[in-house]
């Protein structure tokens, strides 16, 4: 409520030449009442069926623009049913304004109390990490006019909009940063597929960067379907592992590039795993000052998270990810094929990184992986595409709000504060990324609870997903001075405090750094062995 959908959606249907429907005004024309009368005579419940009755009957209807009320969406039945007939907006505002536009309105119903601010902060609360899990498309309201939100909105329906499949492999999602925006190709068998690679090399030349485990597998029919394309692609394989994500490998590229006299035009092609990708990506934004990219990944956790995003860098002894930037690939094609190659031990690190996703922001989603853990694990083609679709279009959403990790992008990094301290501790590569992120994880669930966020429900259900898995819950005994020293150099460190990405429930991530240094050294006795 105070979002501002009637008005925007009064606007956005003039714009987009569709009618606009209330469902509010609705439910009162056909009753003859006002909202809050039937508040005081059926109670929320009989609302709610009334809501839900109106709902169902207007999405038969083509062309228009559906405004519903702040609390329709609570009723699964209604989720399913508006996102199988529509594209579903979240106007997303933050408390403080949404106090602003309703303190003086006293016609809602649900702040009629004795403390309508508090109301208003639980409201906010239970339904926030539902409208973002329902959500096909989230924009930020801020501070901006109407008219530009107009035009922004516009554009993310398009860029944001439900996945759609161009045939019956590929599934098709975007990612919209403006005239950074770029699309996600998920299927099967796509390296076969070279139309969406030529278009993104319009000089017919592009170098290809893998490693000694993927190159043998993937590279020679890659560079066969380009060559047959008419694209010269030059070759440039490192050795595998975390420990080779380094300065050494990242100039190793670079003379490489500069051996071939390679052009600002050419673009990098990142055939391989995270480390390929960051690899890659880190070269293509420093060589020249800048060439496109492309991003093919092979490893699940690439596919669902490292690929998309544009975060491309190199580790340095100090730290893991600490040199680095922000550039965003022209393409991904994530091809599901290529996991049928990944050792298990990868294909769970990955699923650490899909989890992540379920208990950061998508609760329904999580509660799909209880129920698919054991496709997922026997490399069903169909569950894991459903899944690194699911990641993607949540990370996509993510990325589009904050591309440079100033706000909401940062809740992607769950469990990453523990889980690279460990990386660190132990050397790059003896723990895989996804097995640090998945005991880094259980270790903020351990300390959300602590702190009265969780319930202890909570936590075992997730250290079961976790386990069922086939992941750690538990990292290493370090002692909790070594972890707060390698903790002080997570890249998230503000003002000399360490940031913790933690959870307020499933579903509801948050950032803090108010943690008790007691509570803090309590979850790393009680989750390290």
């Amino acid at each position: 409520m105070g979002a501002g959908k009637t008005t925007v959606g009064r606007l956005l249907a003039r714009q987009l030449g569709k009618t606009f429907i209330d469902s509010d005004e609705e439910i009162q024309k056909r009753t003859g009442v006002k909202i809050s009368h039937i508040f005081d005579v059926e109670g929320e419940e009989g609302f709610r069926q009334r809501e839900s009755a109106v709902i169902q009957d207007l999405i038969k209807q083509d062309n228009i623009v559906l405004a519903t009320g702040g609390g329709a969406v609570l009723k699964p039945a209604n989720r399913e049913a508006l996102q199988q007939n529509g594209v579903v907006i979240y106007l997303k505002s933050n408390l403080h304004d949404l106090w602003q536009r309703t303190r003086n309105d006293h016609t809602r119903p649900l702040l009629q109390t004795a403390n309508p601010r508090a109301k208003l902060q639980e409201l906010y609360e239970q339904r926030d990490p539902i409208y973002t899990a329902a959500a096909d498309c989230i924009i930020h309201t801020g501070r901006q006019s109407v008219q530009i939100l107009i035009a922004r909105l516009i554009r993310k329906i398009h860029s944001y909009g439900q996945p759609t499949r161009t045939n019956d492999a590929m599934q098709t999602l975007n990612v919209g940063l403006d005239e950074r925006s770029y699309q996600i190709h998920i299927g099967q068998n796509l390296i076969e597929r070279a139309e969406l690679l030529v278009q993104h090399i319009p000089y017919k030349r592009v170098t290809v960067v893998s490693n000694t485990t993927v190159a043998p597998l993937y590279l020679e029919h890659l560079t066969q379907v380009l060559t047959k394309a008419g694209i010269s692609v030059q070759s440039i394989v490192l050795p595998d592992g975390e420990q080779y994500k380094n300065s050494a490998s990242l100039n190793s590229i670079y003379d490489a590039l500069l051996a071939n006299r390679s052009e600002r035009s050419s673009p990098l092609i990142a055939l391989g795993g995270g480390v390929i990708g960051d690899l890659t990506g880190f070269a293509a934004a420093t060589y020249l000052r800048g060439v496109p990219f492309i991003q093919i990944p092979t490893t699940l956790l690439a596919q669902v998270d490292s690929s998309v995003g544009g975060k491309t860098g190199i580790n340095h002894p100090a730290g893991k990810n600490m040199v680095g930037a922000f550039y965003q690939p022209q393409v991904v094609i994530a091809d599901v094929s290529t996991l049928n190659t990944l050792s298990d031990a990868e294909l769970r690190a990955g699923i650490a990184e899909v989890i992540k996703y379920g208990l950061i922001r998508d609760l329904p989603f999580l509660e799909w992986l209880e129920q698919n853990m054991g496709k997922l694990l026997q490399h069903d083609a169909e569950a894991l595409q459903y899944a690194i679709v699911r990641s993607c279009q949540n990370k996509a959403d993510v990325v589009g709000a904050d591309e440079r990790e100033s706000g909401e992008r940062a809740l992607l990094n769950l469990g990453h504060t523990f889980g690279h301290a460990i990386e660190n501790a132990m050397g790059y590569g003896v723990w895989l990324h996804g097995e640090a992120v998945a005991a880094g994880t259980i270790m903020a669930v351990d300390l959300s609870w602590r702190l009265g966020w969780l319930t202890e429900s909570d936590v075992a259900r997730s250290k079961a997903l976790f386990t069922q898995a086939g992941l750690p819950v538990s990292g290493p005994r370090l002692g909790a001075q070594r972890y707060a020293e390698l903790m002080g150099l997570d890249k998230k460190v503000a003002n000399g405090k360490v940031r913790f990405v933690l959870l307020q429930a499933l579903g509801h991530a948050v950032i803090t750094d108010e943690v008790p240094a007691a509570l803090l050294e309590q979850t790393l006795e009680s989750c390290s062995v």
